[in-house]
């Protein structure tokens, strides 16, 4: 595996690390709980699960599970990551609903295909489903109990400090207890303990920094640039990096549609010692994974992939 993973496409990874039989599983696990839907939301259940998905978060579990196992992952562990999509895609849901975004995944997203309360209704739908898939399963649905809560402080804390210029370890945080901590409960349903913890957590860091130098670049690799966060002042890791100028600060105690532009391109001149910065986060997850890993090779190359994100 190696570098590959550098070069290869955030769709290519479950290939890049020999995954897509634990994938395909998980797709059969999905598809059939989507045909078990009910009728009155079967359809809007279908079209958001059927679309186009690059699975990072299950890669991640089965990765977690197969650093630590020689062992195929068990009915259980299945059931965790078919879970853990899910309560993913609700995410996404709410997102395009929040960003009034009328795409994803090159379809029209799910309010706009179908209003706004069936949307918000099936995120409902599908939130509760995941929890039935591993109602047996006291350990999952006790982390995705606390991934639920957790992102949403996280959710709540992002968006009480917008338009504050704050710094890179406030920045760390909010990113940490967003992405991190989704990433972090990953690697403890893949391994079923918390050996993995802080990788799964630095690795999701890495990730949320990464989708913010993606997004001021305009890249596509994390779905495209988000022009959202700079109107709402939102601290991504650019800027946390430029509102330490006072000039850039002030301009972003005041972002709008009308100084986007103008944020935008401080932001810009931030990358460079943003890069460098996520390439600590990602050494800091090398490590973790050297140390706590039996078979850390999917691991490191998971990583690699994760870092090149940012520059795709």
């Amino acid at each position: 595996m190696g570098n590959t993973a550098v070069q290869t496409s955030a769709w290519e990874l479950p290939e890049t690390l020999d995954l897509v039989p634990d994938i395909d599983r998980l797709k059969e696990i999905i598809s059939d709980w989507t045909d078990q839907c009910d009728k009155e939301v079967r359809d809007i259940v279908r079209r958001q699960m059927s679309a186009r998905a690059k699975y990072f978060r299950p890669v991640t579990i089965f990765a977690c599970h197969r650093s630590v196992s020689e062992q195929d992952p068990t009915p259980a562990l299945l059931s965790s990551a078919a879970a853990l999509e899910l309560i993913h895609n609700v995410s996404l849901i709410v997102d395009d609903i929040l960003d009034r975004s009328r795409f994803r995944r090159g379809n029209l997203s799910l309010h706009c295909r179908f209003g706004f309360l069936p949307a918000l209704m099936t995120a409902g739908y599908i939130n509760c489903s995941a929890f039935k898939l591993v109602t047996t399963d006291s350990y999952s649905v006790s982390l995705l109990a606390e991934l639920m809560q957790r992102l949403g402080v996280a959710e709540c804390l992002q968006w009480r400090l917008r338009r504050k210029p704050l710094g890179v370890e406030d920045w760390r945080q909010i990113a940490g207890e967003d992405t991190g901590v989704m990433f972090e409960t990953c690697a403890r349903l893949g391994t079923r303990d918390d050996r993995l913890r802080k990788f799964g957590y630095l690795l999701g860091t890495l990730y949320h920094g990464c989708d913010d130098v993606a997004d001021v670049r305009g890249a596509t690799a994390l779905g495209g640039g988000k022009k959202e966060d700079v109107v709402d002042g939102i601290l991504t890791l650019p800027a946390a990096i430029a509102t330490r100028d006072l000039n850039t600060a002030l301009l972003f105690r005041r972002a709008s549609q009308e100084n986007a532009a103008e944020i935008t391109e401080q932001l810009t001149l931030a990358l460079p010692e943003a890069e460098n910065y996520l390439d600590k986060i990602a050494a800091e997850a090398e490590t973790e994974a050297l140390a706590n890993a039996k078979f850390p090779e999917r691991l490191i190359a998971l990583i690699q992939h994760t870092r090149a994100l940012s520059r795709a």
